[in-house]
């Protein structure tokens, strides 16, 4: 048995996805200390309003347990005994607990983390992403998170920072690109399905159910965003392909790139509920559009494609038979077509929604980042 290297983490996000982290941390805690002698002591937990801090001796088992089961019912980090408020600024919480050694990791989906992520790259600490707003918004902080200069000028990526589960859920996507780049190779399109929740509405779609229900279901079942209209929207979609864009080297930003909406654009102005509870309005235009696609022998796809530094991404009709066609479930397939893997490409295909597969790759983030 390795000897035990204590861990500290501080988590922002007590969400769905940063409640699994914890539930399979607190799970595989004797794993991670005989595989790999780890023992991880969160000295930090924050949520959109409050933070429960333990710098010194890190938070025991029994208070993880508590802020599982106050995040079960719903409620803010500042009821916890050893609650506090923050203004939403994280940088201040960060400052209180500086701990050498931190893992800071972001299981938000906010972008008002990116000041107390600079704050930790700045310290020196590892970085660990589930969120994926970070390296989608400003092209100057995607370069200074993730590039060994901080600047775009270096195509080397730091060791780090880890980013896994912003593209491919606990599917290894970024890691295989990465390993394609280093080697030498060149990439020419990258293809597939880039949204487990957008396969699982198109694969239900295929059985003629209306689009208001299996949208709800996928919002209920946690395969979307916070906000639905994230997926529906193509946003969620369009960051994952931004990412890896922008991890071939290529300057771009969002509005580079050409993104189907599913809903209309007056829909944005509603609340989440109310987006919710109007949806039905949507189903006959849906029902057409899949059974026309079903009466030629093919099925819908959200289908991202990055080809000659520009991204498509938007409904298409695609044989049955197909890769693509044949996909089910939250599935995700991702082709990456290079010098070397042709005619046939590289192929990956797993599960790409869902908090227990996101928070497994980021409990792997969390170990690789470590290094030997």
């Amino acid at each position: 048995m390795s000897p035990i290297r204590e861990l500290p983490i501080f988590l922002m996000g007590v969400g769905g996805v940063g409640q699994a982290v914890l539930r399979q941390i607190l799970e595989h805690r004797d794993l991670h200390a005989f595989e790999y002698g780890i023992r991880y002591r969160f000295i930090g937990l924050a949520d959109s309003v409050g933070a429960v801090l333990a710098p010194e001796t890190g938070l025991d088992d029994g208070r993880l347990q508590e802020v599982l089961a106050l995040k079960a019912d719903g409620r803010p980090l500042t009821e916890h005994p050893l609650g506090v408020p923050h203004s939403g600024d994280l940088c201040p919480v960060l400052e209180g607990i500086h701990v050498a050694g931190t893992v800071v990791v972001d299981c938000t989906a906010s972008r008002r983390t990116i000041p107390a992520l600079l704050a930790a790259h700045a310290r020196g600490y590892a970085i660990v992403l589930a969120n994926k707003k970070p390296l989608t918004e400003d092209l100057e902080v995607y370069h200074r998170l993730t590039r060994v200069d901080g600047t775009g000028h270096s195509p080397r990526l730091l060791d780090r920072v880890r980013w896994e589960t912003t593209v491919g859920a606990g599917v290894p996507v970024i890691t295989t690109l990465h390993r394609i780049l280093a080697s030498g190779d060149t990439v020419h399109r990258i293809q597939g399905m880039f949204s487990g929740t957008l396969g699982y509405i198109m694969t239900e779609l295929e059985k003629e159910r209306p689009f208001s229900q299996v949208v709800r279901e996928a919002y209920e079942l946690g395969y979307t965003e916070p906000d639905p209209r994230d997926d529906l929207g193509g946003m969620d979609v369009a960051r994952k392909a931004l990412i890896l864009a922008r991890d071939m080297g290529w300057d771009m930003d969002l509005w580079d790139l050409d993104v189907e909406n599913l809903y209309p654009p007056e829909m944005d102005r509603l609340s989440v509920d109310a987006f919710l509870a109007s949806i039905e309005r949507l189903d006959q235009r849906w029902a057409d559009r899949v059974g026309g696609a079903l009466a030629q022998g093919k099925v819908l796809r959200y289908v991202a494609e990055l080809a000659d530094g520009q991204v498509h991404i938007g409904v298409r009709a695609v044989p049955k038979d197909s890769p693509l066609g044949q996909l089910t479930g939250s599935d995700n397939l991702v082709a990456f077509h290079t010098r070397w893997y042709r005619p046939h490409p590289l192929v990956l295909r797993g599960r790409g929604a869902g908090v227990e597969a996101t928070a497994a790759g980021v409990l792997s983030d969390i170990v690789e980042v470590l290094g030997p």
